[in-house]
């Protein structure tokens, strides 16, 4: 798989396989969900816990450390594809109304450059 090959349904139904193949269907409720979330997105902040900003933009570098971001951003990416399989949220049509909401919330010539909104 590539991200240029496969689309996000296609994503979205390797996931829902995988999850029908366990019959762990019943298991992936909103709540249990958005909770395993949290906590793959607390697995990848650990992996950089105690680096400088320097070591962190450079981490990625090392084959090693690399699978380990790579084994959590999977399992994020698993369990949202799977909380919006659950809901039967469009992922592609919320990121383009974020966006648009967050385009006008935010344009770019007055926040190009900010890390902050105030």
């Amino acid at each position: 798989m590539t991200d240029e090959s496969n689309t996000v349904m296609d994503l979205r139904e390797a996931v829902a396989r995988f999850v029908a193949e366990r019959e762990w269907q019943r298991f992936h409720n909103p709540k249990n969900l958005s909770m395993a979330l949290v906590v793959e997105a607390a697995e990848l902040v650990e992996l950089f816990q105690w680096k400088s900003f320097d070591e962190s933009d450079t981490a990625a570098s090392d084959p090693s450390f690399r699978q380990h971001i790579e084994g959590e951003i999977a399992d994020i990416a698993i369990f949202l594809l799977a909380f919006c399989n659950s809901i039967d949220l469009q992922l592609a049509a919320a990121i383009e109304r974020k966006l648009a909401s967050d385009s006008t919330k935010y344009p770019a010539d007055e926040f190009k450059g900010r890390a902050k909104s105030i």
